[in-house]
């Protein structure tokens, strides 16, 4: 089924779409008009519309659109000092602090591809991916967590100069003399060798060369995928793809008055907060208040202080903020929207938060390979439940047959989605090989192929079934997982669950499932949980067993991570 362009909408369902032969088209004020912008020109108009509004907020200390401009300008012009050219790779290996904001623009105004590598990598998982993207300068910050692991990539691979912000500079004055007084053993002092640079030394070489971008060929960001299978590939996402994405998103949002304030938890590093986070505050011209790490209490206690108005997160990140004793005594009278995504959003969770707050919780879904979006439900409107809302404005999507991705998935069955839209990426880092099998070809269109097994609803609601790669086969039964974690969660004990497939001699493989538990009354235990949820799924659907632990293993970003548990359990790569 393929299905044309189509973006949020308020009106009831039936008056919002029209039937076409084989597709709906979504009514004509959600077509966008998106020309082709580089990154750098969008910071640059923001920053010339407002240059004195903050752009981030930093525990108490305001960056304005200006400064960050600033910034930017002079890193890149440091870049052009040490030869780095057009095309060049420049990494971030950073938590959520203001640097991270005019390295991003800055690698990017010199012409150079943004890399981004999570701050929790080991030596060799960071080295991997330095080596496989060439990236020539990394930046990174004095703490025990970030810099020795840095330095031991900077002697062991092909990676030429490291650029080390302190982080007490960063800071309001009096929490950097704080952090340089009485936290040493917070800090990591700078090696004394030519390749190693301090940011501030980086900064003072005034103005870059202009460098000619084009928004539609160029590369702005290798951004790594979570490596669901096999080894993480580097998706090459263009300026057009990510100021497309971030416009796209701004474009949804209704509330268009009073002010924008985001909270910056999600780490930047990652593709969701990469655009909903960064990218969109910069084409709305709102505020960013970040933290470097997501804590409950220290983020009610900053969502509070700065007012904040919008809040995404993942899962396990608005379960934490109702685990924490502080919410009951937090003013949450200026959050009027959070965005969910990352993983399903289980309604329990959903109908809890929402009670709690009083503010909107929306789901929605994207991948790397999208630059972040592709789905939301609307922020005003209907949000409905066990779906990831409806296609951005100018975003289409089909579903493909299952077992053959060349045929469209028969109607009103489940298949693999597919997505066409300005926020695609252009194709896999030094993988072409793997072109093919990221992509469908239809009428000269490329179409990603994202995985997921999904459903759609006669008024253009999307539903996500499973992952063709998690669904496990049962006596030639397909079982997806997320539906038997659904029944899970419905039992008052049951906090968190994945389920996997496990192997079995008689059918082959069968679901287990691993929980943690919320407080409950009675307790319960594993073979009981086992044998309730046995009693609301079907015979094929039936556990083997059900493990009770003190935690789940999730990704950086905090989801849930399937795969890892696979690898811990069943020794998978």
């Amino acid at each position: 089924m393929d299905v044309s362009k189509a973006g949020p909408s308020e009106p009831a369902p039936d008056e919002a779409f029209r039937p076409a032969p084989d597709c709906y088209q979504h009514p004509s004020p959600w077509e966008l008009d998106l020309p082709p912008m580089t990154m750098p020109e969008m910071l640059q108009r923001s920053a010339s519309a407002h240059p004195a509004a903050t752009l981030v907020e930093f525990m108490g200390r305001d960056y304005s659109y200006a400064e960050i401009l600033q910034q930017a300008r002079a890193f890149a012009a440091g870049l052009q000092q040490l030869g780095i050219a057009k095309g060049d790779r420049v990494g971030m290996f950073l938590p959520n602090v203001p640097i991270y904001v005019a390295a991003y623009f800055g690698a990017m105004m010199a012409g150079a591809i943004a890399v981004n590598f999570s701050p929790l990598y080991t030596v060799d998982e960071l080295d991997a991916q330095v080596e496989d993207s060439g990236t020539r300068l990394l930046v990174t910050l004095d703490v025990p967590a970030l810099l020795p692991t840095a330095c031991k990539v900077l002697e062991q691979s092909s990676l030429q100069t490291l650029v080390v912000g302190r982080l007490a500079d960063m800071l309001p004055w009096y929490k950097g003399l704080a952090l340089r007084a009485f936290g040493r053993k917070s800090i990591s002092p700078l090696p004394r060798r030519a390749d190693v640079l301090a940011w501030k030394d980086m900064i003072g070489h005034g103005q870059p060369r202009p460098v000619a971008l084009d928004a539609q060929q160029d590369i702005a960001l290798l951004q790594y995928s979570g490596g669901t299978t096999g080894v993480p590939k580097g998706a090459m996402l263009s300026h057009q793809n990510l100021t497309a994405n971030a416009r796209q998103v701004d474009a949804i949002d209704p509330f268009r008055s009073g002010p924008d304030i985001i909270m910056g938890v999600l780490p930047l590093f990652h593709v969701f907060a990469n655009t909903c986070v960064l990218n969109r505050t910069v084409v709305k011209g709102g505020c960013l208040s970040m933290l470097p790490r997501f804590d409950a209490g220290q983020a009610l206690k900053t969502m509070e202080r700065v007012g904040a108005t919008a809040f995404p997160g993942v899962p396990t990140m608005y379960q934490a903020l109702l685990d924490n004793p502080r919410l009951k005594q937090t003013d949450f009278s200026s959050l009027l929207v959070c965005i969910s995504g990352g993983a399903p959003l289980p309604e329990p969770l959903h109908q809890r938060f929402e009670e709690a707050t009083g503010a909107r919780l929306v789901e929605g879904y994207g991948l790397t390979e999208s630059s972040g979006v592709v789905s939301t439900n609307p922020y005003q409107g209907e949000n409905r439940h066990g779906t990831i809302g409806q296609p951005l404005p100018e975003t289409r999507i089909r579903l493909l047959d299952k077992e053959d991705s060349s045929r469209d998935a028969p109607p009103g069955e489940p298949g693999e989605l597919a997505i066409c839209g300005p926020q695609v990426m252009q194709g896999y880092w030094n993988r072409p090989e793997s072109f093919d099998a990221a992509f469908a070809m239809r009428d000269g269109e490329r179409w990603l192929r994202t995985g997921d097994i999904a459903m759609l609803d006669p008024d253009f609601y999307i539903r996500i079934v499973d992952r063709s790669k998690d669904m496990i086969t049962v006596g030639g039964f397909k079982v997806f997982p997320s539906q038997v974690e659904e029944v899970l969660l419905r039992h008052s004990c049951v906090k968190e669950v994945l389920v996997i497939a496990v192997p079995d001699a008689y059918l082959g493989e069968r679901p287990a499932a691993f929980v943690t538990l919320a407080e409950c009354s009675p307790p319960t235990d594993g073979e009981s949980l086992c044998n309730w949820a046995n009693s609301h799924l079907g015979k094929h659907e039936r556990l083997q067993r059900v493990e009770i632990r003190d935690a789940l293993p999730k990704t950086p970003i905090g989801k849930l991570d399937r795969k890892a548990l696979r690898r811990e359990v069943l020794g998978e790569g």
